[in-house]
């Protein structure tokens, strides 16, 4: 048995298989991730997918095609009462395993045929509106988490800088990578900038602004790895300099 690029099985005759469950399940993922790399998705997203459907079913201890809505609602009702997952991740995990579910379900994929030969079954979708979290928020972070006062960040930015003067003061090695901490911590708040933005900047990044001129070469930030959505490349974006004092670090 065979899969293509894009994730379709093609059975071929071969000497029977030792383990048919597993090795048909690890067929099954790597016919999805083929799939995912057609659709351009990003690497980390496809690995991170994969996992889910792992976990799942190492959960639950049946394969996809004997998998029924059942086991989906004591999965994550184990994950909400004990592990108390937040809501988001809880979706985010439906959404990949519905994926795949679609995925293997699928008739054009030939994999019903397959299952139907060694298992006397087929897969079919157990991932419905009803059995899963629906995204009806645009927002769904925790009420309970609010932003920094401004004594609290200041606080914060303080105690960044007391680390480094700390381990220079000690004699130790340590102070240039406390420095860059400190730096990367008020450019990421001064931009808003996510971490994968924040570690790919570069000096070129930084230009001027013509109108406001007392930012220098500083005045823009030009963000190139911005979060990608649905398979496009890096989403890129400008962001103004509001604060007095970003230049200064930046210049530094």
């Amino acid at each position: 048995m065979g899969v293509d690029g894009s994730g379709r099985v093609h059975l071929v005759e071969s000497l029977p298989l030792l383990h048919p469950e597993q090795q048909t399940f690890e067929e099954m993922l790597s016919g999805w991730r083929n799939q995912q790399l057609s659709r351009n998705l990003q690497f980390g997203t496809i690995d991170q997918r994969i996992r889910f459907v792992q976990r799942f079913m190492e959960h639950v201890n049946e394969f996809p095609w004997r998998w029924s809505p059942t086991h989906v609602e004591e999965y994550f009702g184990d994950l909400r009462s004990i592990r108390k997952l937040a809501q988001s991740t809880l979706r985010g995990q439906q959404s990949a395993l519905r994926q795949f579910n679609s995925y293997v379900a699928n008739p054009d994929y030939g994999w019903d045929v397959v299952c139907e030969r060694r298992f006397g079954t087929h897969p079919a979708q157990v991932f419905f509106d009803w059995n899963t979290a629906t995204h009806a928020e645009e927002f769904e972070g925790r009420a309970s988490k609010r932003p920094f006062t401004k004594d609290e960040l200041q606080r914060l930015f303080d105690y960044a800088d007391d680390q480094v003067e700390l381990i220079q003061a000690s004699g130790k090695k340590g102070w240039k990578a406390a420095y860059r901490d400190s730096v990367m911590l008020k450019i990421a708040y001064s931009y808003g900038l996510r971490f994968n933005e924040l570690r790919h900047l570069q000096t070129v990044d930084f230009s001027i602004n013509p109108h406001i001129r007392r930012f220098r070469k500083v005045g823009v930030c030009k963000v190139r790895f911005g979060k990608s959505r649905k398979g496009s490349p890096p989403k890129s974006r400008s962001v103004l300099t509001v604060f007095e004092w970003t230049p200064e670090i930046l210049e530094d």
